[in-house]
């Protein structure tokens, strides 16, 4: 059911599951390779398989709508939350249907902004059970800034979920060399690196994220309004 977000009133916690949560960034595109969709598809099977929610951007085109109606198929409608703001409506889902669109891609929230749509999808993942975190599917713009915030806000102690990149066909390899180089440089520590870690297939994905481990030298905030 479409609802309009109240960030005030909305208890995310109350709403989120005990299972795994698992925030996917991907691009609203389908990419020049078939790889990129069958990732889509091969995630949601793994989702699927260890009973995990996706919360994801709420489109209805290119890999978004791909991993969303594949998960949707497999699971049912409430095992995806998509969360959008309301500008972008008319972009990532051009073909909006009522009812009978919630039960191809899942129930939707519509957000004043970008700022609430990640804050609402950050929440709920934090709020999920062991195996939570955040994914990165291949994307443009979007999807690398959305990655990079959650990996600050790993490093910074503002949550501690797992955060992985399914690398398909190599498109995560300069992202990845860019870290080690990072590490060399002196910008990364070696700890923090491992803050992203990589995957290959969607079993590996939620491998990733049951086994990951915090790094030690991500700073120890308080983050806790006062």
């Amino acid at each position: 059911m479409e609802s309009q977000v109240n960030m005030a009133q909305e208890s995310s916690a109350a709403n989120t599951p005990a299972g795994p949560v698992i925030g996917v960034f991907c691009g609203a595109s389908t990419g020049t390779s078939p790889a990129h969709l069958e990732a889509a598809r091969s995630l949601a099977q793994a989702m699927h398989a260890s009973n995990a929610t996706l919360v994801y951007g709420a489109g209805t085109t290119g890999i978004m709508g791909e991993i969303a109606k594949t998960l949707v198929s497999l699971s049912g409608p409430q095992s995806v939350h998509g969360v959008i703001p309301r500008s972008l409506l008319c972009k990532e889902r051009p073909e909006e249907s009522g009812g009978e669109d919630e039960q191809i891609f899942g129930p939707k929230t519509i957000t004043k902004n970008m700022h609430e749509r990640k804050a609402l999808m950050g929440q709920k993942v934090r709020d999920g059970g062991p195996g939570s975190g955040f994914v990165a599917l291949s994307g443009g713009y979007g999807t690398l800034e959305e990655l990079f915030e959650m990996i600050t806000w790993n490093q910074l102690g503002i949550h501690g979920k797992g955060i992985v990149v399914y690398n398909v066909e190599g498109y995560y390899d300069g992202l990845i060399s860019w870290v080690r180089s990072s590490v060399t440089s002196g910008f990364i520590t070696p700890g923090n690196a491992g803050i992203m870690a990589e995957a290959l297939s969607g079993e590996e994905v939620i491998k990733q994220l049951k086994e990951y481990k915090l790094s030690e030298d991500r700073l120890q905030l308080d983050w806790e309004e006062k």
